[in-house]
């Protein structure tokens, strides 16, 4: 099992995925929640332009569907 941090390496969750490992995605929350965030982020950061992107694409395929 893999366990990873909502918004990083998408690619990688569904690569894994679909080689048959398990992946939970988790967001952190509750009052320690942005410090927790950031911490992940600082250890590498790459990750905050993976979370960025990830963001992005995500709204951009939000909004393909209404027919903007």
């Amino acid at each position: 099992e893999f366990q990873m941090l909502y918004g990083i390496r998408r690619d990688l969750q569904m690569r894994l995925r679909r080689e048959g490992y398990r992946v939970r995605i988790y967001v952190p929350f509750g009052r320690e929640w942005y410090p927790y965030f950031m911490r992940r982020l600082a250890e590498r950061p790459a990750n905050v332009m993976f979370v960025l992107g990830s963001l992005v694409r995500e709204r951009g395929e939000r909004g393909a569907g209404r027919g903007a």
